[in-house]
């Protein structure tokens, strides 16, 4: 099993570099075939290590891989070494997973925009391809890393993936744009994390992630200032990789990169580090209640303030990427209660009705000549159906419609901690069902409105079967990982992966009758008055939306809660004013002053050089004379 762990990132690495040596002398769909390949082996030894965990539990249930030794300074020794647990054996099996479908997915996808005028040139498919693979192997790194500097790595070359992938299509200053607010803002959460692992370090005196957790239990009252100021830089990385507030912004400008790189970043990879990243280093947040408060409120606020914003966005994507951002915010608000079993399983759920939601609006973009204007479509499910089916199947888990869908099994676990939890309270619970019904109703605002209606156009471009066997397959997964509940597998299947649960994560059963009815019937609500909004009644929707505060409304949540624009008023415009009045750059002008010194002695000495052998024979004869004087007189 151990020597499995270094195959699973090393062999989306290997495409990558691959395609980065070879990828010119690549013709047709060869690249792709590199790249599907390499995640496909990558895939396969997942679920290798996975079988070999889950059949015979190894000792302590984990295995640990030294490659390496990487470095030792300062008593510091941080290995290239992995480590397998529960955790990381559902993370990098749903990575490899939903990354090969989106590979295969892409194989027909990207053909057809390799041939676009802003792909650049016939380089593009192999190009992409490496990036998608160097994407998916960071987050491989990332997941099994057994140090933090390590998992920093990985987490480093997520963020890079990310600004290659967004901005793919560069020649579009749009695009570029997108991927630079991207690379920005994270780097914000970067630099915090930086600086809390400079503490764990000075601390605990080691990057290992089980030894500098057994090191703080041990040194580290809870509630010290130094474990709450740990945690504190933890989170701040974990908000900017997972797009939580405050740090949230980039991720519906990330969408102007092409959809699968949607799908990847938004299902697998990305915006679930930091949510991996709390849930790996949950012994040190134990260690700071005050900063599990923060989770969960970080979380709540973002799971309500970005489904209200998804409620009026007219792009397909946008309207998924607030999804996104609402969902990995019940993860998060889930981890705070200390139900990390429930985010994980919804992450897991998540994963896949994500992906499968993404690639199904490509379908649409694709069909309709990049159009994603939702109020441009319509009439869709006679004309797109295999996109109308995994679209209705990924809505619905999003929506958490009961008793059959998986994301409905795994929001009712963290809605169920909300309220059992020691750490939850009713008014986190009364929020999570306040957004699990803006959820539905978002949701299924953009089935009715996309694939309902009058059609409009002509003959539509069909999804090839490299693009229709995805969709079909992450339907599967989106409806049947939820019956792990219902069929009483879920307790042997997580505790297989976790050990036993915690208190209050044990999923549906431990509330009142009355708390357990309420998340289906949220749901139900959320999908008929989507339907009555933008089916029966549209004439009632427009008259709302067109009152004076209605509008208001609207564009107040359609810019996002207006984020954008307060931080170009506290940040980017006093910072463009500031470089305008230092254009001259006054932090360099010692540095130039040194060298217009050093310019004009050598000009002056140059002087010196006139070629004039009599004037350098007095040169000397003066010089030796001055010097004979002073050896006289001193």
């Amino acid at each position: 099993m151990a020597d499995l762990l270094w195959l699973i990132p090393a062999l989306p690495l290997a495409g990558f570099l691959a395609l980065l040596l070879f990828g010119r002398r690549l013709a047709g769909r060869v690249p792709a075939l590199v790249g599907c390949l390499s995640v496909g082996l990558s895939m396969a030894a997942s679920f290798a290590a996975a079988a070999a965990f889950l059949g015979v539990a190894p000792p302590g249930r984990a295995v640990r891989k030294t490659i390496c030794l990487w470095f030792e300074a300062g008593g510091l020794a941080p290995s290239f070494g992995f480590y397998l647990d529960g955790i990381s054996i559902l993370m990098v099996v749903v990575i490899t997973v939903v990354a090969f479908l989106i590979h295969v997915y892409s194989a027909d996808f990207m053909a057809a925009d390799s041939s676009l005028p802003l792909t650049g040139d016939g380089e593009g498919y192999s190009r992409f391809f490496a990036y998608m693979n160097l994407f998916v192997g960071s987050m491989l790194v990332l997941v099994l890393a057994d140090n933090l500097l390590l998992l920093y790595l990985g987490w480093e070359g997520v963020g890079l993936c990310s600004y290659l992938l967004i901005g793919f299509w560069y020649k579009d200053p749009a695009n570029g744009r997108a991927a630079v607010k991207a690379f920005v803002v994270t780097r914000v959460g970067d630099a915090s994390l930086a600086v809390g692992l400079f503490i764990i370090a000075w601390g605990l005196g080691t990057f290992d992630i089980q030894e500098a957790a057994a090191r703080a239990a041990r040194l580290w009252p809870e509630g010290s200032a130094i474990a709450i100021a740990a945690a504190a830089l933890l989170l701040g990385g974990a908000v900017g990789k997972s797009a939580q507030l405050p740090l949230q912004t980039w991720l519906p400008d990330a969408m102007a990169g092409p959809t699968p790189v949607s799908a990847l970043i938004h299902a697998a990879t990305m915006v679930t580090a930091g949510v991996y990243l709390v849930g790996r280093t949950h012994a040190l947040f134990a260690l700071a209640p005050p900063v599990l408060t923060v989770v969960a409120a970080v979380g709540a606020a973002t799971f309500l303030i970005a489904g209200a914003s998804a409620l009026v966005q007219r792009d397909i994507k946008r309207i998924l990427a607030y999804s996104t951002m609402s969902q990995v915010g019940y993860m998060f608000c889930a981890l705070g209660v200390g139900a990390w079993s429930a985010a994980f399983f919804h992450f897991m759920t998540h994963a896949f009705f994500k992906a499968l939601l993404f690639m199904s609006a490509g379908v649409v973009i694709k069909a309709l000549d990049n159009e994603h204007d939702i109020f441009k479509m319509g009439g869709l499910r006679t004309r797109l159906p295999s996109a109308y089916r995994g679209f209705l199947v990924g809505a619905a888990s999003l929506a958490a419609l009961p008793y059959l869908t998986a994301g409905f099994y795994s929001k009712e676990m963290i809605l169920d901690a909300l309220l059992t939890s020691p750490a939850g309270s009713p008014w986190l619970w009364a929020a999570g069902l306040l957004g699990a019904f803006l959820t539905a109703l978002y949701a299924f605002r953009a089935v009715f409105v996309v694939f309902f209606g009058e059609g409009r156009g002509g003959a539509l471009r069909q999804p090839s079967p490299l693009m229709g066997a995805p969709l079909f397959i992450l339907s599967i997964f989106a409806i049947a990982t939820g019956w792990l509940l219902p069929n009483g597998l879920a307790g042997p299947f997580l505790a297989g992966l976790f050990g036993a649960l915690p208190a209050g994560a044990q999923g549906a059963g431990t509330t009142g009758p009355l708390a357990a009815l309420a998340p289906p019937v949220v749901a139900i609500a959320g999908v008929v008055l989507a339907g009555l909004f933008y089916l029966a009644l549209p004439r009632t929707r427009r008259a709302l939306t067109g009152s004076a505060a209605g509008a208001a409304v609207h564009r107040f949540l359609f810019t996002g809660w207006g984020f954008d624009g307060l931080y170009a008023s506290l940040f980017v415009t006093p910072f463009v004013r500031l470089a305008k009045v230092n254009r001259s750059d006054i932090i360099d002008a010692p540095y130039r002053a040194i060298g217009l010194i050093a310019e004009f002695s050598s000009r002056g000495l140059s002087l010196t050089q006139s070629g004039k052998v009599r004037w350098y024979a007095a040169a000397v004869a003066i010089g030796g004379a001055v010097f004979l004087g002073l050896a006289v007189l001193l």
